[in-house]
């Protein structure tokens, strides 16, 4: 097997340049997915849950893609068929995920929304994403590795600094940073058509760029010529049983680390919101609780007729004005201000609620409900269905309700209990922050600057870090300054001291992008690197996935009901997760490659 020529700067250079915008897609759906979720309606304890979808989606893709490509020779090359095909998917599905919110769904359906576009997206980011990993193994010797992965950190963290600061350099450029309740703002939207079209760019930069080698000169360099017929590729269980210590070492530091970060980037946005802008709360009722029994239900009717709760949102029947009762749908004070439109309360432009149930309703100059006017307009209250019932009822829980053409109410998914006494009855409500207003989405926008500065920080980072002389050191001294950033971030309230802990926490992410993969290809010396590296992936995903699983318990167990989610301490654990991560570093026993490279011949013409 022959030693792998030396690449010229820009020849490493442009085998990873395409990760430049495959990073900036990553970026944006890193920063915003928990934003654009929280916006169209979902509970804080589910948001763990969403981010189940992208780690599985890579679990199953990249083996195969490693496998595949492994195995793939075409006009296109080896891996730029995988790259061609996962950018595509992703160039389109970036122009759908961030309008979930508005396409006039109900809160259900955009979540389902979201869901399908998220998976799809993560899909083929990390079908686009892999081919960069294996064309360093492939083509690069053990001795320029770490330099060539360096350069794909850099690229990497270049192309998330771009993709995080879209947001708020659009809303500095005069787009609106606001929208309706339930619908993500354009500074979002705009940052992913963007992100997309810069994305299709790099892949046809890439494509022009790379030239892969041909089977014969692969082999020559990575062994493996051609195989009798009796020869077989091992299968995956075949490639674990026979995987280097390096392997698992290395993903034990893995699951830590990914762990810790999975909970930074469902979290960080709901933290920062609540300790550095003090976003406003809003509270939605979860059910009814009658006795000692809850019902829990979005859709809560009396009888089979009446809805008195909508979507987590209590109706109002109408007001009470000078001692007497007036039902009705619609409610406007003061001439022209609506304080109640199809029996729910309105908001103002910052999205707050403008009353309140069973609250007096102040400055008020004159009154009108369902369009006629009530002269006698004093100790003027809204009144919500619940408080207006007497006796017993019977309760519907429904799933789905919607309005036929007649004007009908259509309920589906229903169960229905017999309350005997209204007067137990009492709304279950959550607190969560209210992400229609300014504060949460000026707060969306400064996570976006924050993560850029984490970028940043990993820029230079990687920079430094192929000077330590030990490696082991310089991994697990990033990893340490990582978990002080996340423990940071859980208790610093000012926005601009956040940069220092972002900072930190690049450290640890740059260590993350490089050493992993130069320390685990180092270890291996046979031609299955892309399955190999496929298999790795998995050290990054499962613990995305068993954070996903465990985050919204971890959450509740933390919560007081009715209150806000305490979602600044997952950052605590994250701090904590990391730094154990840290010190599984001195368990890894590199190989000797890396460290006594061979002689190698003149740079390589190929590429």
């Amino acid at each position: 097997m022959k030693t792998k020529p030396d690449l010229g700067f820009w020849k490493l250079w442009n085998l990873s340049f395409g990760f430049f915008g495959v990073q900036i897609a990553y970026a944006l759906q890193s920063a915003n997915v928990s934003r654009i979720f929280t916006t169209i309606g979902a509970d804080p304890h589910d948001l763990s849950y969403f981010w189940i979808l992208p780690p599985l989606m890579g679990l199953l893709v990249q083996p195969i893609v490693g496998m595949m490509s492994d195995r793939t020779w075409n006009r296109f090359g080896r891996r730029l068929p995988y790259l061609i095909f996962g950018a595509l998917v992703a160039v389109i599905v970036m122009c759908l995920l961030p309008n979930a919110g508005s396409f006039q769904f109900t809160v259900e359906s955009a979540i389902l929304f979201g869901l399908v576009a998220l998976m799809l997206l993560d899909t083929s980011i990390n079908m686009a994403m892999q081919p960069f990993k294996m064309l360093v193994g492939d083509m690069v010797n053990e001795k320029q590795k770490g330099l060539a992965y360096s350069i794909q950190s850099f690229l990497c963290n270049a192309g998330s600094v771009v993709g995080f600061i879209f947001p708020i350099c659009l809303g500095w450029f005069g787009l609106k940073n606001f929208a309706p309740h339930g619908v993500v703002p354009p500074t979002v939207i705009w940052s992913f058509y963007i992100g997309a079209a810069i994305l299709l760019l790099c892949v046809l930069y890439s494509l022009v760029k790379i030239k892969e080698w041909p089977p014969q000169v692969y082999n020559e360099y990575n062994g493996g010529g051609e195989k009798t017929a009796d020869e077989k590729k091992p299968g995956l269980v075949g490639l674990l049983k026979n995987a280097p210590s390096t392997f698992w070492t290395v993903g034990l530091v893995q699951f830590f680390c990914w762990f810790a970060f999975l909970f930074m980037w469902t979290y960080t946005t709901n933290t920062v919101a609540h300790n550095a802008f003090d976003t406003p709360t809003t509270q939605s009722v979860i059910g009814i609780k009658a006795g000692d029994k809850i019902f829990e239900s979005k859709n809560l009717l009396v009888s089979d007729s009446v809805l008195i709760v909508s979507h987590g949102q209590a109706l109002a029947e109408g007001v009470e004005a000078g001692g007497v009762f007036y039902p009705g749908s619609l409610v406007v004070i003061n001439g022209n201000d609506t304080i109640v439109n199809a029996h729910h309360i309105t908001n103002n432009p910052e999205g707050i609620a403008k009353v309140r149930f069973n609250e007096p309703v102040s400055g008020v100059t004159s009154l009108s409900v369902d369009g006629t006017p009530i002269e006698n307009f004093s100790d003027l209250t809204v009144k919500d269905y619940l408080s207006r019932l007497s006796g017993g009822f019977k309760l519907t829980q429904a799933a789905i309700v919607a309005t036929d053409a007649n004007g009908q109410l259509q309920v589906e998914d229903a169960s229905s209990e017999e309350i005997p006494a209204s007067a137990q009855c009492s709304y279950v409500t959550k607190t969560v922050l209210n992400a229609a207003t300014p504060q949460y989405n000026d707060a969306g926008n400064w996570v976006g600057l924050l993560y850029a500065v984490q970028a940043l920080g990993s820029v230079v980072w990687a920079i430094l870090l192929p000077k330590f002389r030990s490696r082991k050191f310089s991994y697990s001294l990033s990893l340490v300054l990582a978990g002080i950033g996340f423990i940071m971030m859980s208790f610093f309230t000012n926005q601009y001291m956040l940069f220092i802990a972002f900072i930190l926490i690049g450290c640890g992410w740059a260590a993350m992008l490089a050493w992993p993969f130069t320390i685990l290809t180092n270890s291996l010396k046979t031609g299955n690197i892309g399955a190999y590296l496929g298999l790795f992936n998995c050290t990054i995903c499962l613990p995305q996935i068993i954070a996903a699983l465990v985050g919204g318990w971890i959450l509740s167990i933390m919560s007081v009901p009715g209150e806000l989610a305490p979602e600044w301490r997952m950052m605590f654990i994250a701090g904590i997760s990391i730094i154990l991560g840290a010190l599984c570093v001195f368990f890894i026993k590199e190989g000797t490659a890396d460290n006594k490279p061979q002689e190698t011949p003149a740079i390589s013409e190929n590429i």
